[in-house]
This record gives C-alpha cells, structure tokens and sequence, in this order.
C-alpha cells in the first residue's frame, strides 16, 4: 500500500469520532428543550450546564479533526 493511501485511510478513520460528537450534540439539545419544556422556570440552570456539555462534546469533534489533518499533512 502506498503511503499516500495509507494517510487518506487514517485520516478517514480519525474523523469517525466526529459522528459521535454529533449523536452527543443532538442528544444533549434534546434533553434541554425536554427539560424546559417540562419546566420552563429552571431554563437559566439548565441552560448554563447544557453549553457546558455541548463544548466538551465539541472539543472531541475538533481533536478528532485535528488528528485527521496531522496524518494527512504531517
């Protein structure tokens, strides 16, 4: 195998953990508007911990893509 097929099929495997990240996404949006729609007073609590999941769940989205880019330009 060459080594340039090599890279495209490692990057094509890190960015894999992207799909996650976005079945994370989803879920996490979807127990917020559950939540408030349950009980519209506690939006700004619960507000405050769903931003705090969605950028811990996207930081594993950009690792996966920044692994993605070492293999294919390092």
């Amino acid at each position: 195998m060459e080594e340039a097929a090599a890279k495209l099929i490692g990057a094509g495997l890190a960015v894999i953990g992207v799909i996650g990240a976005g079945i994370g996404i989803g879920n996490i949006f979807a127990a917020f508007i559950t939540a408030v729609g349950r009980n519209p007073a506690s939006r700004n609590e619960v507000f405050t911990m769903t931003m705090l999941g969605f950028a811990l769940v996207e930081a594993i989205a950009l690792f996966a893509l920044v692994i993605a880019l070492i293999i294919l330009f390092g």
